[in-house]
């Protein structure tokens, strides 16, 4: 129990600290729309991860290096996808705030849903870490199981929460400093994207 418990903590830790396309879709969203109609997007993981988590335990348990290659490739794509619509939007951040602010909550976490499932690392996570430990655990110790995963989803939200946070923080500088967060959100999408579909061809 202690020790599924401790993994599902530490996965959880590394996932929120460790740059990736989630993070970087936290910048570009929270530029656009604020922090507060950002912070639903924290609960994507646990919108989605439960296709993803049924997805690996069943089909792709034994992920092969084409499925791995495939997830990276697709990914990538939808990276470059929000960083094309992010800069797009980079002209216009103040006014796109305002005209986006009835339904901006949700479409935050709808968007942070699609960069959760396309991309590769919850497939791997499930299937290299939590997947493994969870059906090892669950025929004996179903309580260690579930442990596993609730302190890890517990972790990641919590954590995701907090950054969404933490760069609201940058809303104290002037609208004109806070558009340029928008070609650099869409900058740093577009290197992750890039990167993706590299690691993908190799």
């Amino acid at each position: 129990m202690v020790r599924s418990l401790l993994l599902g903590l530490g996965f959880g830790f590394a996932c929120v600290v460790q740059p990736g396309p989630m993070q970087a879709y936290f910048l570009s969203r929270v530029a656009q729309v604020g922090w507060r109609r950002t912070l639903p997007a924290c609960l994507a993981p646990l919108l989605s991860d439960g296709f993803i988590a049924l997805a690996v335990l069943t089909v792709l348990r034994h992920v092969s290096e084409a499925m791995q290659r495939g997830l990276q490739a697709a990914g990538g794509v939808a990276l470059l996808v929000l960083a094309v619509v992010t800069l797009r939007g980079a002209g216009s951040a103040a006014a796109g705030a305002a005209s986006e602010a009835p339904g901006a909550a949700p479409r935050s976490l709808a968007q942070a849903v699609l960069v959760n499932v396309l991309n590769p690392g919850p497939y791997l996570g499930w299937s290299l870490v939590l997947g493994p430990e969870a059906l090892r655990r669950w025929p004996t110790e179903p309580a260690a199981a579930v442990a596993l995963v609730a302190a890890f989803y517990a972790v990641l939200t919590l954590g995701n929460a907090l950054t969404i946070a933490a760069i609201g923080g940058l809303h104290g500088l002037s609208p004109g400093r806070m558009r340029l967060l928008l070609p650099i959100s869409a900058a740093v999408l577009a290197i992750l994207g890039v990167s993706s579909l590299v690691g993908s061809l190799r």
